[in-house]
């Protein structure tokens, strides 16, 4: 049986980049006479913007470090062994660098391994271990606390979590088990499950106080001396910590459960990595440590030899690095600065745009429409939304003044637009009015000022080709709801000039979107993808498959709501229209369903009906549709539904609508919330074979989102 130092070593040899943490111990004398105490430091010589992780030397260094405070707690010396972490950031959990690159079940089972081995010892010192959650703290951050006798945790500590299932994986390193022994099974279910499938939801240190996971919280200003004198009344039995008895009945089988449900209603039992971790959770109610280790060792390495975890990294990634960095962008420095922004409409669409850009720039913003009334509303609704953040808190009385005084509405564009640097208009979606807009508003304009649209569909080019400066007219498509989705579809036209792409993504960046940069094809990206998506499910309705069944075929994609009930939110009207563009522009892969046009026709917001609390077909809908006689299994619809999404995006990968198919992905993932733990959607074809079946090719390189060959 390999030692753990010799697993550490093999494994760091399969990973020479790792940026190593060390673990620096120093010793003093606690307050009140306590008596001496070892502090070991995690810290990998890098600032905050660079977070310690435990990759397999880092972890071998902290096996060092607890070498040498276990022999001083066994001779004696010292009384009690700390572990914190570099100024604001505790420890953010395994390295997933290293993670990428294991081949073999066996190497990926020496990671779990490895944790335990060494996070364990400080759980069985002579001496109590605490643990002070300085700053941020993830995963194995949260874990190596977990083992130590007691934690505190500063005020000041901005995100604290378990975000491993919504990565693919499970808290493998004691999360799973001592989680719900610590702090009771529901609590634990909410931080291993609830949280990471809501978006990832952050804990702040407030809350790791209330939910039990620490035992005392201090400010941050003065954290580690507080931690001190509190750890030196504790260990001369001045302070008794108190923890909850926990309910090993009935109530740890609700709270799994309540676990499974919300898996279900999430991932639609398309995502292996919740199963697991309740699976880990419920055995974990007859108190078994080892064995709850072990079988998190096991969960860990299955799913790093899986494919779920492998798209989720890829995901993490596309995100957090190619969505800072756009691929095909312009210098950034040829970008103008912004110090006005016009608004052409005052509808909801437009107030939305107008509410980001006074927040996020806090410039000026002037928004025009017809009328006095509509203009008054426009301004209206950005002036209610702010008094909204001042109610919750999210800014102060001076702040929402001075937004407020940001925000005009006139009639006139001369009036409006003279001295504003970027336009955008979010008028109907009709290219003759749209032509118009734009041709007012530069007549009016600054020569420099930049025109965008907002368009979901129209080319950019037919709507900049009446202009004198066609130039400086670029694509800035919104998803909606505006404040909640990160895409931003930044649209190149024929003639579109560097200078003016360039500002459009300055001003994306000042906005905190994820822009991506797309040719000027009909629908772009997003709308082109769901359209085709879309219509294959109408086509199948209006065959002859009933609506359940089309609906349930796609349930195992785990997509975050069903295809009608999408439709309802987009509003058939607009998929209606989009299909209509699309149709134009490609007549022989997009249709135009005379279903849906029906329901359109009949004035119906959608295709069910809430009565019952549950989404139910309205039976005025049920009585317009005309269907024909072919009814698929779930089977054949889904293979129908991702053949056409996967002839499409090779079309236009070959079309150059995108520099990628890595930016497929994260415009799917970021504007239509498809799920983070299939990668976006060419991982999932890929993966399902459905990219070679249709295209004769994968979509990414093997070992891009997949194991390495």
């Amino acid at each position: 049986m390999s030692t753990t130092a010799e697993l550490l070593k093999q494994a760091s040899e399969l990973f020479p980049d790792e940026v190593v943490t060390s673990a620096h111990v120093r010793h003093f004398d606690l307050p009140l006479g306590a008596g001496r105490f070892a502090l070991i430091t995690l810290d990998n010589g890098h600032d905050h913007t660079k977070p310690t992780t435990f990759g397999p030397a880092s972890l071998a260094n902290l096996n060092t470090a607890i070498d040498q405070v276990e022999k001083e707690a066994a001779d004696g010396e010292i009384i009690g062994v700390g572990i914190t972490g570099k100024p604001f950031i505790f420890a953010v959990g395994a390295d997933l660098k290293g993670v990428e690159i294991l081949k073999e079940h066996e190497h990926a089972l020496a990671i779990g391994k490895g944790g335990h081995e060494v996070f364990k010892r400080l759980s069985k010192l002579a001496v109590p271990t605490f643990a002070y959650y300085n700053g941020a703290a993830m995963g194995g951050g949260v874990e190596v606390g977990l083992h130590c006798t007691y934690r505190t945790v500063s005020a000041a500590v901005p995100a604290f979590s378990l975000p491993e299932v919504f990565l693919g994986l499970v808290p493998g390193w004691g999360g799973c088990t001592i989680l719900p022994n610590l702090i009771g099974p529901e609590k634990a279910v909410s931080v291993i499950i609830e949280n990471s499938l809501n978006q990832n939801k952050q804990l702040k240190g407030k809350q790791v106080y209330e939910l039990g996971i620490a035992d005392a919280i201090f400010e941050g200003a003065d954290f580690l001396e507080q931690s001190l004198i509190w750890t030196a009344a504790v260990l001369k039995g001045e302070l008794e910590i108190e923890r909850p008895v926990i309910d090993r009945g009935e109530a740890w089988d609700q709270a799994v459960a309540k676990g499974r449900f919300i898996a279900d209603s999430k991932v639609h039992g398309a995502a292996p990595a919740a199963y697991r971790a309740l699976d880990i959770i419920a055995a974990a109610k007859n108190g078994d440590l080892q064995q709850g280790y072990d079988a998190e060792d096991k969960a860990l390495a299955d799913l790093i030899m899986g494919g779920e975890l492998r798209s989720g990294i890829y995901a993490f990634n596309l995100v957090q690095k190619r969505g800072k960095r756009p691929a095909g962008a312009p210098d950034k420095n040829l970008a103008r600065p912004v110090t006005k922004v016009g608004v052409v409409g005052a509808g909801l669409m437009a107030s939305q745009l107008a509410l980001l850009f006074l927040r996020r720039l806090e410039v000026p913003v002037v928004l025009t429409d017809i009328d006095q009334e509509r203009v008054d509303k426009g301004v209206g609704y950005v002036h209610a939304e702010i008094d909204k953040l001042l109610g919750k808190g999210r800014i102060n009385q001076d702040k929402a003044n001075r937004l407020k005084a940001l925000v005009s509405g006139v009639l006139d564009k001369a009036e409006g637009f003279a001295d504003a640097d970027f336009i955008i208009e979010a008028v109907f979606e009709e290219i003759g009015v749209k032509q118009q807009v734009f041709a007012e508003v530069e007549a009016v304009a600054p020569a420099h000022a930049i025109l965008a649209t907002n368009t979901s569909s129209l080319s950019v080019s037919e709507m900049a080709s009446k202009l004198k400066n066609p130039e400086r007219v670029v694509g800035f498509h919104f998803f909606n709801p505006v404040a909640v989705l990160p895409l931003l579809e930044i649209v190149r036209g024929e003639k579109t000039d560097d200078a003016s792409l360039a500002t459009a993504f300055a001003v994306a960046k000042k906005l905190k979107k994820t822009a991506v940069l797309t040719k000027d094809a009909p629908a772009f990206v997003v709308n082109r993808i769901l359209t085709r998506f879309m219509g294959e499910i109408q086509n199948v309705i209006d065959e002859g498959t009933p609506v359940e069944v089309a609906e349930k075929a796609v349930e195992p994609l785990g997509l975050p709501m069903s295809p009608l009930v999408l439709l309802e939110l987009v509003g058939p009207a607009i998929g209606l229209h989009v299909s209509e563009t699309l149709n134009r522009a490609f007549p022989d892969r997009f249709t135009v369903s005379p279903n849906l046009a029906a329901v359109v026709k009949a004035g119906k917001r959608g295709f069910y009906v809430y009565d019952s609390g549950k989404p139910e077909l309205d039976p005025e809908v049920a009585a317009l549709l005309k269907q024909g006689d072919t009814v698929l299994t779930e089977e054949q619809v889904r293979d129908r539904v991702l053949d056409a999404v996967a002839q499409e995006i090779g079309i236009m990968l070959d079309e150059g609508v995108v520099a990628e198919a890595q930016d497929i992905d994260l415009c799917l993932i970021t504007g239509a919330g498809w799920p983070f733990h299939l990668g976006g959607i060419t991982p999932y074809l890929d993966r399902e074979g459905v990219s070679e079946r249709v295209n004769g090719k994968r979509f990414l390189a093997q070992g891009v989102a997949s194991v390495p060959a």
